[in-house]
């Protein structure tokens, strides 16, 4: 989907880029979610290169969305949510730089709106560890490969996508039933 003027558009890296879709695809005001790669320095990087931790690339969600229904912020609330921002280049189980925590911005505004985020979050103590969150500046995005577009919802009875990414979706549907699309 191609952005328009009444739509925005962040970047971020949670872990599994999996588990950011799921929950992504399921807030009021998201018009597209696409799995994807960025912060790393090779051109068009496939999934199985990006999985060697050698390419620099996170895996990563490009959310676009129309900000008069949910802000910049409140994207940023919900991701800083559903993964642990503490740990470095690890979610879970899940262990490489391609799996940090990151957000790509493409603009000042943007970097200072998730400095702030991150600032207030640890002066109130939110988590017991630092923030260990990049704020970089993007510089190119690479969709995934089209088998992990929309994974979670085609791959439900996966293990990976009941023990991880199911648990992840139903915090974000508990602590943010006010943002669903639908009502459960």
């Amino acid at each position: 989907m191609s952005q328009t003027s009444s739509t925005e558009t962040i970047v971020l890296a949670g872990g599994c880029f999996w588990c950011l879709e799921a929950v992504y695809d399921q807030v009021r005001g998201v018009t597209d979610v696409v799995s994807g790669y960025a912060g790393g320095t090779v051109v068009s990087p496939s999934y199985e290169l990006v999985c060697t931790g050698s390419t620099g690339h996170a895996e990563v969600v490009r959310v676009t969305f129309d900000p008069s229904v949910i802000s910049y912020r409140e994207i940023l609330e919900i991701f800083f949510d559903t993964h642990d921002p503490t740990t470095l280049n690890r979610q879970g189980a899940d262990t490489g730089t391609q799996y940090r925590s990151a957000i790509f911005t493409q603009n000042e505004q943007q970097k200072a709106e998730a400095q702030a985020v991150i600032r207030e979050l640890t002066e109130a103590g939110a988590y017991s560890s630092s923030i260990v969150t990049e704020v970089t500046a993007l510089t190119e995005y690479y969709p995934a490969e089209e088998y992990h577009q929309e994974y979670f919802e085609n791959n439900l009875s996966r293990p990976y996508c009941r023990a991880v990414v199911g648990p992840k979706v139903a915090k974000f549907q508990k602590d943010f039933a006010d943002r669903l699309k639908f009502v459960l």
